[in-house]
Parts: C-alpha cells; sequence; structure tokens
C-alpha cells in the first residue's frame, strides 16, 4: 500500500493521528517554463546531462537555470529518499519517469500530475497572464496521465502505468460569471474522473486580482466556497484532500472542523526563509492541516532533501521549526554548501503572499521568540556563513540521553541537545 493511502486511512479513523502527508510539488514546468527546474546551485549527484553555460553569455553570478535532466535526476533523488507521500508532476514529466521508466512501483511515493492549468499560472518571463482574472483551462487530459495515450485500455483493475492521481485546481475571484465558469469546467473535469476511476485533490488559490474582500476574511470566502462547492458532489467524485492557502489557526481549524471526512492540506508559496517554511507545517498542522505540497519551497532550497527531511522531524513531532532551522544549517556547512542567508536571517519569519507568480513581496518581518542568535550574544564563534559554531561542534559530541539500548531518549533532551542530534545524524546521513 501507498503511505498516502495508508495515512489517509488513518487520519480519517483516528483524528488524533500524527499522520501527516508530505506531497513535493515538482510540477513547475506546467507554469514557469525555463526556470522551472530552479537555479543551478546543488545536485546531490551529479546529473546524467548537466548543463552548460558559455562564459561569453553568462555572468559569474546567473549561472542559468537547470535542465530537464537534471530537474529529473531530482524528482529521482527525492523519490528514492522515501520522505514525501506524493511526487506531483507535469503530464509529460509523469509519462518520463511513471510510465517510461517505472520509478514509482516498487516505492510507497504516490506519483500524481498537475490535471489543469488555469491562466494564473502562466508565469512566464515578461507575460501579463497572471494579472488577468484567472480563466479555465486544461493542457493534460486523463488518459495521458493515466496511461500516456488519447485513450487508454480499461479492464476494470484500475491500474495504470501511469499517475492515476491529479490536482485540479480554481482560484475564485469572487465575480460572479468567472467564478461560474470556473465550476462548470470543475465539474465535467470531476465527472470525467470519476468514470475513468481517476482521484483528485482540490487546490483552491486566492483571487490572484482585487476581489473587493479584505484579507483578514479571505479565509472566510475560501471556506465558504469550498464547502458550498462540495456540498452538492458525492462522495464518489469528491477530492481526496485540499490545499489551499494558510489563512491562519482560526480559518484553519473551522475548515478542517466542519467535517472529518475532509482532509485539509496547505499550499507552500513562495520561498522565503527556511523559518518561514518550517514554521508554517508546524502551525499549520497544529491547527488542523494534514497535508503540506511544498514546490517553490522545496525546489529552492540549498539541499533538498536534507530540507525534506526536517519536514518530516517537525510533522512527527521531533524537533521544532527552530531547532530544525538550525539542524538544517548544520547540514549546509557540513557539506560545505553556502546557505542563501546566514542562520541569523534564516531565523526570522517574514509575512510571505502566496501569488503564484511569486511577485509578492515580504511586508514584514518577525524576530523569532527567544532567538539566541539576537542582539549578538557574547562567547559564541559565529562561521563565515554566520552559523553559530557552538551548536555546530557540540554534535560531535554525542552527549545527549539515551536510552537503556543506546537509541536517543528525546523526551529527556533539551532543545539544544535535539538540535545537536539532528545535526550529527544528517551530516552522517548526507556524508
Amino acid at each position: 500500500m501507498k503511505s498516502l493511502d495508508a495515512k489517509l486511512a488513518e487520519v480519517k479513523a483516528n483524528p488524533k493521528s500524527r499522520a501527516f502527508i508530505i506531497a513535493d510539488a515538482k510540477d513547475a514546468d506546467m507554469a514557469f517554463g525555463a526556470r522551472s527546474p530552479g537555479p543551478r546551485n546543488y545536485l546531490a549527484r551529479r546529473g546524467s546531462r548537466p548543463a552548460k553555460f558559455s562564459p561569453e553569455v553568462w555572468s559569474r553570478d546567473e549561472f542559468g537555470y537547470r535542465n530537464l535532466p537534471e530537474f529529473l535526476d531530482i524528482i529521482r533523488e527525492v523519490t528514492h529518499q522515501g520522505l514525501v507521500d506524493i511526487m506531483l508532476m507535469s503530464a509529460y514529466v509523469n509519462e518520463q519517469l511513471a510510465i517510461k521508466e517505472g520509478l514509482f512501483k516498487n516505492s510507497h511515493v504516490t506519483p500524481a500530475a498537475r490535471a489543469n492549468d488555469t491562466t494564473d499560472v502562466w508565469a512566464v518571463r515578461h507575460g501579463c497572464y497572471t494579472r488577468e482574472p484567472s480563466q479555465p483551462f486544461r493542457s493534460a487530459s486523463i488518459d495521458h496521465i493515466q496511461c500516456g495515450e488519447i485513450e487508454c485500455e480499461r479492464d476494470g483493475s484500475g491500474e495504470f502505468p501511469g499517475a492515476n492521481l491529479g490536482l485540479y485546481s480554481i482560484t475564485f475571484v469572487n465575480e460572479l460569471e468567472q467564478d461560474r465558469e470556473a465550476l462548470l469546467w470543475y465539474k465535467e473535469f470531476r465527472e470525467e474522473a470519476e468514470r475513468k476511476g481517476f482521484r483528485h485533490f482540490l487546490e483552491v488559490f486566492d483571487p490572484n486580482v482585487s476581489s473587493g474582500i479584505a484579507p483578514e476574511k479571505l479565509g472566510e470566502f475560501i471556506n465558504d466556497n469550498i464547502l458550498r462547492t462540495l456540498a452538492g458532489v458525492p462522495e464518489s467524485g469528491r477530492p481526496i484532500f485540499l490545499k489551499i492557502v494558510y489563512h491562519g489557526p482560526k480559518a484553519m481549524e473551522e475548515l478542517a472542523q466542519y467535517d472529518p471526512n475532509l482532509v485539509v492540506g496547505i499550499l507552500g508559496g513562495s520561498a522565503g526563509t527556511t523559518y518561514d517554511a518550517f514554521k508554517l507545517i508546524h502551525d499549520a498542522q497544529k491547527y488542523g492541516a494534514r497535508v503540506a505540497l511544498y514546490g517553490r519551497k522545496i525546489n529552492n532550497a540549498e539541499h533538498q532533501l536534507a530540507f525534506i527531511e526536517m519536514l518530516r522531524l517537525i510533522t512527527d513531532g521531533k524537533v521544532s521549526p527552530e531547532e530544525a532551522v538550525r539542524a538544517y544549517h548544520g547540514v549546509l556547512q557540513g557539506k560545505g554548501i553556502k546557505p542563501h542567508r546566514a542562520l541569523e536571517k534564516d531565523l526570522e519569519l517574514t509575512d510571505q503572499a502566496m501569488s503564484y507568480d511569486g511577485s509578492a513581496t515580504k511586508r514584514s518581518t518577525v524576530e523569532v521568540r527567544n532567538n539566541p542568535l539576537a542582539g549578538g550574544e557574547s562567547g559564541k564563534r559565529k562561521t563565515e556563513n554566520g552559523n553559530d559554531q557552538s551548536l555546530l561542534t557540540s554534535a560531535h559530541t554525542k552527549d545527549w540521553p539515551k536510552r537503556a539500548n543506546g537509541s536517543p531518549d528525546f523526551d529527556k533532551m533539551t532543545a539544544e541537545q535535539r538540535v545537536a542530534y539532528h545535526d550529527w545524524r544528517l551530516k552522517r546521513t548526507f556524508g
């Protein structure tokens, strides 16, 4: 059984379960074009066909973006790591990896594909599409996602060489004709999916244009639209979970507690700081989310595998977001990877808007409570990249509490000891 199905069953059977679904959203080629694979910084293993850029064309600060073969290598690495439950891809990448290569046959990771690409995700360079009210559109067909052909041969088994799970996206803009048209397209897709035995999860974006709704009221607008939309849909046609912007504790609890059969998940939005990503998944889980789909937050990370492991440690309740940031920086230092930001800056919480095109800017900065780096404490030597050397070197002492069998005793660890333990373990894991 795939871990997705096991966790969905567990969450519905036991509301107190910590089971949490993490998806890596590697479907950016449906939106960004050449920038989709991300900047060419860290690739854990050398790509089979690495991109080569001419020095007379590209400056030292540019390096260009990864190419598609490098992108596929990263997807393979994340899948083999086995810490995510879903790998979301475009229909084309799904064909290459799931159908032709069979990457997911012996993996607990569930392949999925973006089933539609509304115009508010057309985030091409120099384009203006994302600034116009979202229009419904579908490039991929269900049959192409399931079997890579215009029409699948169906034997009734429900087994397909490709993905049998898709993301369907709606953007409500608070305009009658626009929203009605979007719902008609969703109705058509939903009915086709039910006939073809194709599962989906529903992504609901905030309005991508001015909607006349105050920002603090958007959570209520989105919640009501979701519940109103699904009230006319029986279980056979419903999404297996939701993907929405996290609008804070109140909005999340309202939606998550409305119907025990409705599994709520969050989207990651723009990259932001490492603490943004870790704090978001922690808080969303605390108030009822059971799924997180991170795209740019993972793809733009300095070390994607270590970043994903930190997400899993947080949702498993083993480390706090603050501890995870420090441990993550320890991994980067151990591998000689320069972080995007010094640790002190990466422990800042920034207010990131969730527009798909990434045009939102940082509006405010919040100091991490009890941040030991704030104010420049004396007696702690900083590395060149801003890391707290005392935290990093303590990882090698291995003096954290242990059980009788020698395994770490997390219940008796201090915050610093947990950071030290996971820093040591991750450095050992990732070389």
